[in-house]
């Protein structure tokens, strides 16, 4: 018994809620205690490199939390604790959490066609096609609809067209997940804001507003009310000793693969350390970690303009950014999280971040001269297979048995270095 005890307590262990965690007081916003970064054993001299990238890739708020406590806080230009700011796609956990509640107050099922709450003739498919479309191929981007449109944020619906059946292609579709604010809306018979407001802001302190821009629902808030979700979430959504959502089935959908497509999706969760990822207004499967610096245990919500709240449980860490476009990377950038995780680890001194398996015989260098504006890349052994693919999943250079090659003809964005050798492969990133 002893033993089965054991192995039941293994197999819970990662859905049970965070222990010794501090919680901020809900009804004093000032109020939060810290840690410094020196009690921690940090390298605080490499707290300030860190702020300077920050500050160069036009943030305006960065948090860092270990097991609730504030331990970095910084912000920039005129923006201040007290000023707002919108989540962007990182948003689309909120959204996760809330249908989660509702689906838990037997409002919704997740397992029922999203019609019965958006109404019969929502999109442009056949009324059979329509009726398989569940609200559950909502949360993990599996809807089946044409993220090809011109404007795939667009919820008319002329632009909601069939392309796949549902459940059996992964696209990262903006208009099939808004429509989940009218599911909540239409199942609890409450505005978003009503009940973003009962089931999350009044038991945690944080505070914000879901305001209309096109035809997208952005959130607006502090940077401590993302750092404050991004505690609940850390603690598997008890707030102190309040559950605000006690349905750990669901809890462990949200935050681990949701379906076998993109090993690096939840519901509406961004999710590391998986062995392959894909990326937004592509099908190309992407091998390895989506944040490789970060810690493999982590799962975000990552916002367009790199708007972010990360947890780790291992380490007891969240983190929150907030701000301007950071150098076009793109609507969901994990190569900006990824470099934010690379410097931050070296404050930390951690060793958590993703190993990724490599090619012992080959090593891949990107070299730039600034004066000519070249860009080479560079193999140690020229007995192998390299590919260039861009974030659409297009390859868009191949060559065999070559020791280096110019690239200096891409257009300026984020690149894939795939090099295939003695049956391994192995890919790196690349901006250029």
């Amino acid at each position: 018994m002893r033993i089965i005890a054991i192995i039941v307590f293994c197999m819970l262990a990662p859905l049970m809620p965070a222990q010794n965690l501090y919680f901020p007081p809900v009804s004093n916003q000032a109020k939060w205690d810290t840690l410094s970064p020196a009690a921690l054993g940090w390298n605080s001299s490499k707290i300030a490199p860190l702020y300077s990238y920050l500050e160069q890739q036009n943030t305006k708020a960065f948090i860092v939390l270990k097991d609730g406590k504030i331990v970095m806080e910084k912000y920039f230009g005129t923006f201040t604790k007290d000023s707002a700011w919108y989540w962007a796609s990182a948003a689309k956990t909120l959204t996760s959490f809330l249908v989660g509640t509702a689906q838990e107050g037997g409002m919704l099922s997740i397992s029922e066609p999203s019609s019965l709450y958006l109404g019969a003739g929502w999109s442009d498919c056949t009324p059979a096609q329509e009726q398989n479309i569940t609200i559950r191929h909502h949360l993990t981007m599996t809807t089946g609809l044409n993220d090809g449109v011109p404007d795939n944020h667009c919820t008319d619906k002329s632009c909601l067209k069939y392309l796949a059946a549902p459940g059996t292609r992964w696209a990262y579709h903006n208009a099939p997940y808004t429509l989940l604010e009218k599911v909540i809306s239409t199942a609890s018979k409450q505005t978003i804001n009503s009940y973003t407001q009962s089931k999350l802001m009044l038991k945690t302190g944080i505070t914000g507003l879901w305001l209309g821009v096109g035809y997208d629902n952005a959130f607006y808030s502090k940077a401590r009310s993302m750092a404050r979700f991004g505690l609940l979430a850390l603690n598997q959504f008890v707030w102190g000793s309040d559950t605000l959502l006690r349905d750990k089935e669901y809890i462990r959908q949200m935050i681990s693969p949701s379906q076998t497509i993109n090993k690096s999706y939840g519901y509406l969760w961004w999710l590391n350390g998986k062995e392959s990822y894909m990326m937004p207004g592509t099908q190309f499967v992407f091998p390895g970690a989506c944040a490789p610096q970060a810690p493999a245990d982590m799962y975000a919500g990552i916002g367009k303009n790199g708007q972010l709240v990360c947890v780790s449980p291992s380490t007891g860490l969240v983190m929150v950014r907030m701000g301007n476009d950071p150098n076009g990377l793109g609507d969901v950038p994990t190569v900006f999280c990824n470099q934010i995780w690379q410097r931050l680890n070296e404050v930390i001194q951690s060793n958590s971040s993703v190993t990724e398996t490599r090619i012992s015989s080959s090593a891949i260098t990107v070299s730039r001269c600034s004066k000519s504006n070249e860009v080479i890349i560079r193999l140690d052994n020229n007995e192998n297979t390299l590919q260039i693919i861009d974030l659409q999943g297009r390859v868009r250079l191949k060559t065999q048995n070559t020791a280096a090659c110019n690239v200096s003809f891409l257009p300026k964005g984020i690149y894939f270095i795939q090099l295939l050798a003695n049956g391994q492969t192995e890919t790196k990133k690349f901006v250029r």
